[in-house]
């Protein structure tokens, strides 16, 4: 959402790095958006508020989505480091990394039958299933999470949600697919057959760099949410799981004190496994049958804007 995201460069000429424009653009500068909700139609009405959708800066598009994306063997990568951040995850051709340095100006890979979205302002990566779809970056926020389109009928998906807010398919739900958010080194690690996303995207973008500075060690929000928490650090990480309607999150903090053992854990009556790694910062949740459920690692704000009701995991003394 910073002025190397935008395709139009009158647009990114009016934008300051990082946070002053973020801001500014959008309180000084409304005459320049193509509408409040940039031509998305919620007039039928969105199962949020509407006073809640806001607008993040960019036109629709005006952060570019990778629709063909090139993906190469994990022998040719060049550009990553072994501490560089992923989102990893099995496909039907294999196993696939899509680095955080390209999502994080791109938000979106459509992948086929798969649709991969990031947004950095909630540090949450999520992959859905999505048969003939196509989706763009919408430019909006829901409590400070992306909103997608999908360009077929311009509704309006919440990322966190999984779900369509507004347009024709409002109220449908996307099925979220197991993703892991890891190291490039851990993931090569276990995927050494991975392809990875290239960054020849065929923009013009500086992956070396995050254009967000160090927001995601900071304590400060660009938007508004419907409610906080100071339970945790805003930006602490967390490994967030529904079961059955039952929610519950799980704290790096709290997980570090593991050891590196195994949690057992019980959500909605299940029995459920938590596997952490410290070093890699990345975990996942199983039930004691060993199946690997969707879970998502996100900033505590959001996971705590979207689901209040969240039960919080402490580990034992």
């Amino acid at each position: 959402m910073l002025k190397s995201l935008f395709k139009t460069p009158t647009l990114a000429r009016l934008i300051f790095y990082p946070v002053t424009v973020l801001i500014g653009f959008y309180i000084l500068s409304p005459g320049v958006f193509s509408g409040q909700y940039n031509d998305f139609d919620i007039s039928t009405g969105a199962l949020v508020p509407k006073s809640e959708i806001h607008h993040g800066g960019p036109p629709r598009d005006g952060i570019p989505s990778i629709d063909k994306p090139l993906f190469i063997p994990a022998a040719e990568v060049n550009f990553l480091s072994g501490n560089d951040r992923v989102i990893g995850l099995i496909t039907q051709s294999g196993p696939k990394a899509y680095p955080i340095r390209i999502l994080n100006w791109h938000e979106i890979i459509n992948d086929g039958d798969v649709v991969v979205s990031y947004c950095p302002l909630c540090g949450t990566g999520m992959a859905f299933k999505s048969p003939g779809a196509n989706f763009g970056v919408s430019g909006l926020l829901y409590n400070s999470d992306m909103l997608l389109y999908d360009r077929e009928t311009e509704s309006l998906w919440s990322q966190i949600m999984g779900q369509a807010i507004s347009g024709k398919r409002k109220g449908e739900s996307l099925k979220m697919l197991v993703a892991d958010n890891t190291s490039w080194e851990n993931w090569q690690y276990r995927y050494p057959a991975t392809h990875v996303l290239s960054d020849k995207t065929g923009f013009s973008r500086d992956y070396r760099r995050s254009p967000y500075g160090s927001y995601a060690s900071n304590e400060s929000l660009y938007f508004p949410v419907s409610t906080k928490s100071p339970r945790f650090h805003p930006k602490e990480k967390v490994i967030g799981l529904e079961l059955n309607g039952h929610y519950k999150a799980y704290a790096f903090i709290e997980l570090d004190k593991s050891g590196g053992k195994i949690i057992r854990d019980k959500i909605a009556g299940r029995d459920i496994e938590v596997h952490f790694n410290s070093q890699h910062r990345s975990g996942f949740i199983r039930l004691n049958s060993g199946e690997t459920l969707p879970s998502l690692t996100s900033y505590w704000f959001a996971w705590y804007a979207f689901h209040p009701e969240t039960e919080i995991y402490t580990a034992e003394n």
